[in-house]
């Protein structure tokens, strides 16, 4: 099995957007922002890995976020930014029965392990004109 295709910018993303979605009942349904998705609960068998937003040349991705409207990490109208923490570390899944995009990373905390994943569309990646340094909460992600 080949490496999953390096995304690197916001464009990229939204090329990997463009297929169509139809209605579908898988249990990421609920993932409108950063959920916590266990390892029993990811449904592995209607996902396809599709992409990678994690930088092979980069050993340790920022955790600046991207929040130009004042959002929060777990708001689920948060903007999708590639270079931003948690999406420079995430791999790109899509649903086989609807084509929905879900990405996914793990949360590393002091005592735990959590993966996590979020449902995106198109309406949610950042343009690439948008000044990605400005309005950006320095941290991690939501405990």
């Amino acid at each position: 099995m080949s490496d999953p295709r390096f995304v690197a910018s916001n464009d990229q993303l939204l090329a990997l957007l463009q297929t169509p979605t139809r209605a579908c009942q898988c249990s990421l349904q609920r993932c409108a922002g950063w959920e916590s998705v266990s390892e029993t609960d990811w449904p592995k068998e209607t996902l396809q890995h599709i992409a990678t937003l994690r930088d092979p040349e980069l050993h340790e991705p920022t955790f600046e976020e991207h929040h130009p409207h004042q959002t929060r990490y777990e708001s689920a109208d948060a903007p999708v930014s590639v270079k931003h923490f948690p999406y420079n570390r995430c791999d790109v899944f899509a649903c086989q029965s609807c084509q929905q995009t879900v990405l996914r990373y793990t949360e590393y905390g002091g005592y735990y392990i959590d993966p996590r994943a979020r449902r995106i569309h198109a309406d949610l990646v950042s343009s690439e004109g948008a000044d990605l340094h400005g309005a950006v909460i320095k941290g991690g992600g939501a405990s």
